[in-house]
């Protein structure tokens, strides 16, 4: 007997788990069933069951193996400043957009693993806007937190909502061509004012101060732009 698992149980374990992460991805955690994922990983019930005890457990493994390797990609990107390298750049994107469907879907789910993950990149985006804000012209009315979650949840929705973007543009955005489109447009709007600097501080203006208003009304002057 040999003190570790074989080479093909090892395979066979690599496979259970990543037909897990495309399974829960595309149908949800409660939709997917044990033989679903046994049947797209070419075992038996028996042999994920051997190796994860339960669909419970597999899914503890599929949200533990996503953090680890968004959090490995996460520290590639912020160190040293890498964000702007290209090369480093891209590697990371093309790590991520492998999770992104799952992670997603997690959310909704109402995984644990996946809150923490939200949270996490949500300090991280935090500390990436603190450095930006340095160079500022002007200091940001808002504090960074805030903006730090709101990009994180727009972020998010491009995955949520990917079926709709792919039949609005014409390409899957899941797909190279889809992919680098959607890059290229993030990069755009990121980098240019959609509104007007006056229009912006005029509205701005009118959400100041808090409002006493009944739980779930909109705000007075209705929504913003």
């Amino acid at each position: 007997m040999t003190d570790g698992p074989s080479f093909e149980d090892l395979t066979a374990r690599a496979r259970i788990r990543d037909a897990a992460l495309r399974l829960f991805a595309d149908k949800g955690f409660v939709a997917t069933t044990v033989r679903d994922i046994a049947q797209a990983a070419g075992v038996s019930p028996a042999l994920l069951r051997h190796h994860y005890g339960s669909k419970d457990a597999l899914r503890q493994a599929c949200d533990d193996y996503v953090l680890a390797t968004l959090r490995r990609v996460s520290e590639q990107v912020t160190a040293d400043h890498q964000m702007a390298n290209p090369v480093v750049s891209q590697s990371a994107r093309g790590a991520v957009s492998r999770f992104q469907l799952y992670v997603t879907r997690a959310l909704l789910d109402g995984s644990a693993t996946a809150a923490t993950l939200f949270d996490q990149s949500v300090k991280v985006t935090e500390l990436w806007l603190a450095r930006e804000d340095a160079n500022r012209a002007a200091a940001p009315s808002t504090d960074a937190r805030t903006r730090a979650a709101l990009i994180i949840a727009m972020k998010l929705g491009i995955p949520l909502l990917h079926e709709h973007i792919s039949r609005a543009i014409g390409v899957g955005v899941f797909e190279p061509e889809g992919d680098r489109r959607v890059v290229r447009a993030l990069l755009d709007i990121f980098s240019h004012p959609l509104i007007d600097p006056e229009l912006a501080a005029a509205t701005e203006a009118g959400f100041a101060e808090p409002v006493d208003r009944p739980a779930g009304s909109p705000p007075r002057g209705g929504s913003p732009p």
